[in-house]
Order: C-alpha cells, then structure tokens, then sequence
C-alpha cells in the first residue's frame, strides 16, 4: 500500500495554509540572508500586555499547572460570558460557554461535532483560508458564494437564499473579515438574518475574532444579537488573539445552544482535553484588567490602514477599497497581470504576483485567489509605520520597473 493510501481521504486532499506557505518562503529567503518584510501574517506586532504576562507567571508560581475542565476554568468561563453579555447583549451564562486551543479549534470542534458525508457549508468568498479546508476535512462539501467588489465583499440576501440547499448545514459569517477587512451593518445582517429565519436547518457560525479591531467609529454587531431568534442555532465565536495580541497563547472561546457545547466538549475531551492552564488564567487577566490596550492598539491600526490604502492607491496597477476593520488591505492588483518584472518573470496570475514581490522586492504579501477571489494580494499592515512605508515604497518601485 502506498504511503497516500494510508493518509485519511479527507486529509490527502486538503491543501496546505496559503498564509503558512508564504511565511515558509520568508524563512527560506532569511536563511540566505535576505532582508524581507513580511506583510503576510495575520498577527499585531505588539507584545502581549505585562499585566496579562505577570498572571500568566503568577499562575505558573501558584502551582496552577494541571489539568482544568475540558470545557475551561470556571472564572474564565464566567468572564466569557460577562463579555458576550456586556460586549454583544448575549443573554448567556458561563454554562452556554466553551474555552478551545484558539478560535480555530473552536471553529473545528463545532463542524467535527455536526458535519456527516454529503453535508454542506456555505462560505462566502473572500474566506479566511482555512474555512473551506476544515469543512473538507470533516467530509463536508464547502458551498463557495463569491462576495465581490461590488458588494463591499460580503454576502447578500439574494446570494444567500440562492445558496441554501436542504443538505446545506451551516453558514460561517465572518466580521470584520480576512482577508478583506470588510464589516457587516447591522441592517445588512438583519437582512441575512430574514433568509435564515426561513431555513431552519441552517446553523450558523459568527466568527468574530476580530471584533475590536473596527474603524471609524462604527458599533460592531453580531448576529446573534441582531436577531435573537437565531441563537438557538448560532454559534459566537471570538478569543484573545487579535484583540489582546495574545496568538501564541492559544485561548479561543464561543457561546452558542447547550447541545452543541455539549457535543464539542465531549470532542474537545477526546482531542486535547482541554486548553493550557496557564494560558487561561492569562485569558482571564486580558477579560477582567484594564481595556486601554485595545483602544490604543485600534487607534494604531487605523492609521497604518491609512497609510497602506494611500500608497496603494498611489501605485499604478493597484487598487485598494478602505477596509473598515481588521488589519488587511485587500487590493486588486489586475493591473499588473501581463507585465514583466525586471528578472524576466511575466506576471499571469495573482500568485505570480505574490512571488515576485517577495524575489525581487523582499516583501512578502498574500495572493488573494488563495482567499477564493483574484487577482487580488492580501496586505497585512501589522507592522510599525516606518516599516511599512518601505515595503509600499518597495513595491512602487517595483511596479514602476515592469514593462509590457
């Protein structure tokens, strides 16, 4: 038998993270010695604040080092809940939350607990990368909606409704997005709230990890909160990662109806018995302490946003629609494709393009047919100002030397 004969037919066909793929390819060229900037991973740049870190050594001093509840330490889970409470009106308590290794486990323990052979999941596209690879890996049928330019890259009722099968299982709702940054109204979600309502069994998962990162003053909003009558089979998830610039501490969480915790938990204690001790009571100490970093660090970003889309839009070939959260540019780069850099490469696809920068111009960006639509190019602007204006610069000069 041959070594792909052995592997889970699931998992033979699954494709590896386009994200990780390019971080990859930034590692081997700083092995050689080049100087790249990165504006591939989907992280801040900040460090985790002190007081989260100084809990995290106090957990470790106080001997909290073993296991904890699979579904996650009771004061975490009770901080949780305030926040769903107080953050997303969520009428929830500690019992209607699950705390998972990050958002994705959460993500992926929701679909492994529901998805059987046939079964089908809506996502509309752009989509984080791993949204579709997930529903594969559970034997499920991804149902990709393309979400163009046109609608400001998210989902509309029509597209919706048209969607919908009776095998249809889920829709996985993603605001603010990756990679486009795009953000759902209120009145556009209760739009997509009203096609639901007429499709009982469709479940829904909002993932919200990047909920605080929202610009220009706008209110955030999740579904569940605008339209109550779906929670009942809406799971709410969000974590610590991007609001706390807390990635590497893997803590994600989620709220939905009790049978579906019930069926994730019991996965859950199977899988990893839960998340790291010590990374809980760090999620507590980021729930419970002081907030002010997340204004600061929202008020940063939304600058480096500006600076981005400018020089972007400043570059010939190059367009890019101002993103209301997150920390992503999403820009068509269709005026590029058919030219040729300077080392002789022509450029056919968004992919091409992708590389090339990263070859010739040392900066590392992520090809948007990756995410289900080009020719577009993913930026993530975590970065501090000063470096991210040399990779903008980098690239203008590079496009400026493509010739026909």
């Amino acid at each position: 038998m041959s070594e792909a004969a052995m592997l889970n037919r699931h998992l033979a066909t699954a494709k590896p993270s386009a994200t990780y793929r390019m971080i990859d390819r930034v590692a081997a060229r700083r092995e050689t010695g080049a100087k790249i900037i990165s504006l591939s991973a989907g992280e801040p740049d900040f460090d985790t604040p002190a007081h989260i870190c100084d809990a995290a050594i106090s957990a470790i001093r106080a001997g909290h080092t073993r296991y904890t509840q699979v579904a996650g330490l009771r004061p975490l889970r009770e901080a949780v809940a305030a926040k769903f409470r107080n953050e997303n009106g969520l009428d929830v308590s500690w019992q209607d939350t699950i705390v998972c290794s990050g958002g994705k486990q959460v993500i992926f323990n929701a679909l492994a607990a529901t998805l059987n052979e046939g079964d089908e999941v809506i996502v509309p596209a752009p989509y984080w990368v791993s949204y579709p690879e997930i529903v594969s890996l559970c034997g499920a049928v991804p149902t990709i909606v393309s979400c163009g330019e046109h609608t400001g890259f998210k989902l509309t009722p029509a597209a919706l409704e048209a969607a919908i099968s009776s095998k249809t299982r889920w829709l996985i709702l993603n605001s603010p997005s990756n990679p486009t940054g795009a953000v759902y109204s209120r009145d556009e979600l209760a739009e997509l709230a009203e096609v639901l309502l007429a499709h009982p069994h469709v479940l829904v998962l909002s993932d919200d990890i990047y909920e605080h990162l929202i610009f220009d003053g706008a209110t955030f909003h999740t579904l569940a909160q605008v339209e109550p009558r779906l929670a009942s089979r809406t799971l709410t998830m969000n974590g610590v990662s991007k609001a706390y610039a807390m990635t590497g501490w893997r803590i994600g969480f989620g709220t939905g109806p009790r049978w579906l915790l019930d069926a994730m938990e019991k996965l859950q204690g199977q899988q990893t018995s839960g998340a790291c001790s010590i990374a809980q009571h760090a999620a507590l100490a980021a729930l419970t302490g002081p907030q002010t970093f997340i204004e600061m660090a929202r008020g940063v970003f939304q600058q480096r946003r500006d600076l981005a889309v400018r020089m972007l839009n400043e570059t010939p070939g190059i367009r890019c629609v101002t993103p209301g959260g997150a920390f992503y540019a999403f820009a068509s780069c269709k005026g590029l494709l058919g030219q040729t850099t300077p080392a002789g490469t022509r450029l056919e696809t968004d992919e091409d393009v992708a590389i090339a920068l990263l070859e010739e111009c040392n900066v590392a960006v992520v090809h948007g047919s990756a995410f289900g639509l080009g020719p577009y190019i993913r930026f993530a602007y975590a970065l501090d100002t000063d470096t991210l204006r040399i990779a903008c610069d980098g690239i203008r000069h590079f496009v400026d030397a493509l010739t026909d």
